[in-house]
């Protein structure tokens, strides 16, 4: 091999390696190939060179190390060239109109990277092809750069981040024009880019030159204001935020979010929230959680439980480290803190943003035709039964924002009105002005939700309760299993798709009666005339929705960034049935039904959501 090292025996490998070292400019990376090919780890010369990331529309998500596998300089400098010549392509006007770039705290040293470097390094690639950039100067949340490319009229954007993920995972983001993330076919046509612009271009690595250069934007000031400026449409009670005596405590969980929320609560002079002193500052180690991941409930919480304890707080508000999502926690009057779900908080948000239209809008009943609401098919439907009976319009779409981002756009230009849009992975879309989840204006609107409920005596609690009373419960039970197998994985969805007999799937689980039947990895609805799916179908992805005779309906999917097997259930009750502890042992009893009879955890050796 060349290089001046011995071959590994495996043609292709050796090609691979030999590739990469021509390529690779950063000192720790080539060192670690070197010194991996020298020990012959073939196990490890697999893992870093079998196969390259794959880009989809969620962008990239991997490990930070060296290879093809892995998040590095060079695989980001591939990624943005590829992006870059995309772009050439699709937009004449890219270099008047140019793409903004944010990134998060991460860092990795032993391979030298982390989300700045790699931020800096898109940067030099886009400036050496002329392309202006907007390079936000230090980390930002993500829905800053959705922002900035609606904000400003950009051609794209990329956000440099792994939001929830374990510390030595990064990201690569993309949002398109239309302010929304990426959709088919445009990962396809990315990631076909990439693999033609393997080789650098000659000024991809001269990132001291890209920062000398006069299309270097830096727009964190501007953006920051503005942001701050816009999220104020959606403050309708300032006087009461002013005077409102409700202490909440925010953590962003070693991640951006500090200065961005305690901004946000200032632009609806709502009184700043105790922040949790051993979380605030950004951290790449992510030292007090095991996992940065506030959608993991209580363990996340622990510090936030003992601060508001201490200040007599009764709400806590906690994002992830990339400020995109949220997560609320209430004290109830026996003591104990109660972390509500993700649906919960969709009911919660969706009902206040309904009421706060309502008081702007009086009760003009013309224009309620034209306002949306939107949620993913495997949150809860609790948005549809507020929509039926308040006469305003609900659609779902496939799971993710990039779905609901890009719907929401296609409404507005339809000149309609799209009020909120939630996924139940603590996602919330609360201002048209950001197409994606934002964790930072939701954190400012709940925090005057929250202010308003205390006004009139009311908790957040008491009020989701009022919520069902008047609309119908849904109670909702999500969980996964972990499986490392993609074998087992298809093995799984496809004996429920050959259930019985070949093409036949289950007529009833565990004494549950079936319905109907939504395969959208497939296309099959046997709820449509055709049997035709109407929402877009993937085969790269598993998605199987089973809706059964007592309501309930179920949700069978894999995840796009992690190694779990997922499952969303929801019961629907009519309104006025309010037996919630029948409502929940009938769900109890239908999720045990789906894992024995449908993942057959023992069986295909699943392991279970650790606790």
């Amino acid at each position: 091999m060349e290089n001046g090292l011995e071959s590994t025996g495996d043609s292709r490998l050796d090609q691979a390696v030999a590739q990469w070292l021509q390529y690779d400019k950063n000192p720790k990376t080539a060192a670690a190939v070197r010194s991996v090919v020298k020990d012959r780890a073939m196990s490890e010369l697999q893992k870093c060179f079998g196969a390259r990331m794959e880009f989809g529309t969620a962008g990239l998500r991997a490990a930070m190390g060296p290879g093809v596998s892995c998040m590095n300089d060079l695989t980001i400098i591939q990624t943005t060239q590829g992006f870059c010549a995309y772009l050439e392509q699709c937009f004449t006007d890219l270099k008047q109109r140019g793409v903004v770039i944010g990134f998060d705290a991460r860092a990795h040293p032993p391979s030298g990277g982390g989300s700045k470097r790699f931020a800096c390094l898109a940067a030099s690639v886009l400036i050496s092809r002329g392309v202006p950039v907007y390079l936000f100067s230090d980390i930002t949340p993500t829905p800053y750069v959705p922002f900035t490319v609606s904000h400003l009229g950009l051609c794209a954007g990329v956000m440099v981040t792994a939001s929830h993920n374990p510390k030595q995972d990064n990201g690569y983001k993309v949002y398109w024009a239309n302010g929304a993330q990426i959709i088919p076919p445009h990962d396809k046509g990315i990631a076909a880019a990439i693999e033609q612009n393997l080789e650098p271009w000659p000024k991809s690595w001269d990132t001291d030159g890209a920062l000398q250069s006069s299309l270097l934007n830096d727009p964190y000031q501007d953006i920051h204001r503005e942001y701050c400026k816009t999220i104020q449409q959606h403050c309708f009670h300032r006087e009461l935020n002013t005077n409102s005596e409700v202490k909440i405590v925010h953590t962003s969980v070693h991640g951006v979010g500090h200065i961005f929320v305690q901004a946000a609560f200032k632009a609806f002079d709502l009184h700043p929230p105790y922040a949790v002193e051993q979380q605030k500052d950004p951290d790449p180690e992510f030292p007090t959680v095991k996992y940065p991941n506030p959608e993991e409930g209580e363990g996340v919480l622990t510090l936030s439980f003992a601060l508001a304890d201490k200040e007599g707080a009764t709400v806590i508000l906690a994002n992830d480290p990339d400020a995109d999502r949220l997560a609320i926690a209430e004290k109830q009057e026996s003591g104990q803190w109660r972390v509500f779900s993700g649906n919960e908080l969709g009911a919660l948000l969706g009902w206040w943003i309904f009421q706060c239209w309502k008081l702007q809008k009086g009760e003009g009943k013309a224009s309620i035709k034209d306002v949306y609401m939107l949620s993913s098919t495997v949150s809860s439907k609790i948005l549809r039964a507020i929509a039926v009976k308040e006469g305003f319009h609900f659609e779902e779409t496939l799971t993710g924002f990039k779905w609901m981002g890009n719907r929401a756009r296609e409404l507005m230009d339809q000149g309609k009105t799209v009020l909120f849009a939630f996924e139940e992975a603590i996602g919330y879309m609360c201002s048209p002005a950001v197409l994606d989840k934002d964790g930072v204006s939701a954190a400012a609107i709940a925090g005057e939700f929250v202010s308003y409920l205390a006004s009139k005596n009311i908790t957040l609690s008491h009020q989701l309760r009022s919520i069902y009373e008047e609309y119908g419960y849904h109670i909702s039970k999500n969980s996964y299993f972990i499986c490392h197998n993609q074998d087992t994985i298809k093995q799984m969805f496809e004996h429920l798709r050959n259930y019985d007999r070949e093409n036949s799937y289950p007529k009833e689980c565990g004494g549950f009666a079936i319905t109907a039947v939504r395969d959208l990895t497939t296309g099959y609805d046997s709820n449509q005339p055709d049997n035709k799916a109407i929402l877009p179908t993937s085969k790269s992805s598993q998605m199987i929705t089973f809706t059964f005779a007592n309501g309930g309906v179920a949700t069978i999917r894999t995840s796009g960034t992690e190694p779990k097997i997922k499952y969303y259930t929801e019961l629907c009750a009519a309104p006025g049935n309010s037996d919630l502890n029948q409502l929940k042992t009938e769900l109890d009893n239908l999720v045990d039904a789906i894992v024995e009879h449908f993942y057959q955890p023992e069986k295909n050796n699943l392991t279970p959501r650790p606790e």
